[in-house]
């Protein structure tokens, strides 16, 4: 299970050190795609090949399945990590997430989420004004 936050850079040639903590989890290879509100999703290749399976039981002729998988897969990319720790992320994935210099690494239970910094401080905040409804909201679901 990912989780925990850590705060690094993005170097001039894209490369992002991921955090040591998640590294094993992680794997030797893993995919990066474009994630939910501006941010960009890390699964280990097991957990993406669990993804896959169900998002294609989708219909495809269901105009939104169709959306939500394009969007989903077409930004994927597999990925290694280089001797330093570091993951080199396409310029449509760092464009996507607006990916310039300072950004957060988030552990999300079965992913990472990466984010521009300014981006996830104002999405928590966002949501920490919230967080009370939210949570209970989800005791629908017995959590």
């Amino acid at each position: 299970m990912f989780m925990g936050e850590f705060q690094h850079s993005i170097d001039t040639k894209g490369r992002l050190i991921i955090p040591s903590k998640f590294r094993d989890e992680l794997g030797q290879s893993f995919v990066i795609t474009r994630g939910l509100d501006q941010c960009l999703f890390v699964y280990p290749i097991a957990e993406w090949q669990r993804i896959e399976e169900k998002l294609k039981t989708l219909p495809f002729t269901k105009k939104d399945a169709r959306a939500f998988t394009r969007f989903f897969f077409s930004g994927a990319s597999e990925c290694s990590l280089d001797k330093q720790g570091r993951v080199l992320i396409s310029p449509v994935l760092r464009a996507y997430a607006k990916l310039e210099k300072d950004c957060v690494v988030i552990g999300v239970s079965s992913r990472l989420e990466i984010w521009d910094q300014t981006t996830w401080n104002r999405y928590y905040e966002e949501s920490q004004e919230s967080f009370n409804d939210i949570s209970e909201n989800l005791l629908d679901f017995n959590i």
